[in-house]
């Protein structure tokens, strides 16, 4: 036989189903008798019987656990996220993601900038801004409010703007860390339309946190993401300019590499990170549609942007 346990199988089926001949000829030794009344198995075929439904139902259970093994979250998951969405969002829950996913080891990156990892280092990340076209798949998660705030030390400098026709004097730092957005660029939601404004700058980063440390610094007003900002404008860091003109919320999706069959483990954080986003903006609305105070301490971001020092280059 060249599959014995699939012959198994055929004889315990025969044996229930009455019918004894292919199971005689598979095996070459006769296991059932036949009488003009009754199908009954001889005690050969009787023990053979018990050991094949016993092996077979082995058999099931070891194909059913190694199926679900294969279904459920499991080894390492390489995330990239911006420092943000990492301390607002995923951090304060994150035993919560362990303990519905006990055997996925979860290795967060903090993303500097908007750069294509995924497939090689990273299996899912978490980006800011529009997405350009590509073969990733991508699922929008929510959006982040966003400020538009300087420094006392650059406000008192240049000024403070009333109206964005106003900002001709002033200086923007670059942003390359959002996706879609041109270095030293303001973007303005006017009447229901969103309005960029081109700035000279003197510097442009592609770190969240780099990006901050500019504004503290009096390098150019910035638009950071409120929950990042807002720390620091508690502290008196920086000021917030502009408030009737906000500017139009950050997008945030996770996007991952197209494939036939997701990884459980990529489908198992998406999943619970967009549930995230919906209880976030439940209980702080600090995400789209309003903004937050801002969840991490004003200390840890202070003390963030003050590691860069007063001198931040581009990347």
């Amino acid at each position: 036989m060249d599959n014995p346990i699939r012959a198994m199988r055929i004889f315990t089926r025969i044996v229930e189903m009455n019918s004894f001949t292919r199971a005689a000829q598979a095996l070459g030794m006769p296991l059932l008798v036949r009488t003009t009344r009754a199908l009954r198995a001889t005690p050969e075929g009787d023990a053979y019987y018990r050991r094949c439904v016993s092996i077979t139902a082995d058999v099931d259970e070891l194909e059913a656990s190694i199926r679900g093994a294969a279904l459920r979250p499991s080894g390492p998951l390489r995330v990239e996220l911006p420092a943000s969405v990492a301390g607002a969002i995923v951090l304060p829950a994150l035993g919560e993601f362990n303990a519905r996913h006990p055997d996925l080891e979860l290795m967060l990156a903090m993303a500097g900038r908007a750069v294509d990892r995924i497939g090689d280092a990273i299996d899912c990340s978490i980006r800011l801004g529009a997405l350009p076209d590509s073969s990733l798949v991508a699922r929008r998660l929510g959006a982040l409010e966003r400020v538009t705030c300087a420094s006392p030390a650059y406000l008192d400098r240049f000024g403070v703007p009333r109206t964005p026709d106003e900002l001709g004097a002033h200086r923007a730092v670059g942003a390359s860390h959002v996706s879609g957005q041109r270095p030293a660029e303001l973007e303005f939601v006017v009447d229901d339309a969103v309005r960029k404004v081109r700035l000279d700058g003197i510097v442009g980063v592609d770190d969240e946190q780099a990006y901050l440390a500019c504004g503290v610094h009096g390098l150019g007003l910035i638009q950071p993401t409120r929950v990042a900002a807002q720390p620091l404008i508690e502290a008196g860091r920086l000021r917030e300019v502009l408030p009737r003109w906000q500017p139009d919320a950050l997008a945030v999706s996770a996007v991952y590499v197209k494939r036939p069959h997701v990884s459980p483990g990529v489908r198992a954080f998406v999943d619970w990170i967009a549930e995230r986003f919906v209880q976030a903006v439940k209980e702080h609305m600090g995400l789209a549609p309003v903004g937050a105070t801002g969840w991490r301490p004003a200390q840890e971001v202070v003390a963030a942007c003050d590691r860069y020092g007063g001198l931040v280059a581009a990347a």
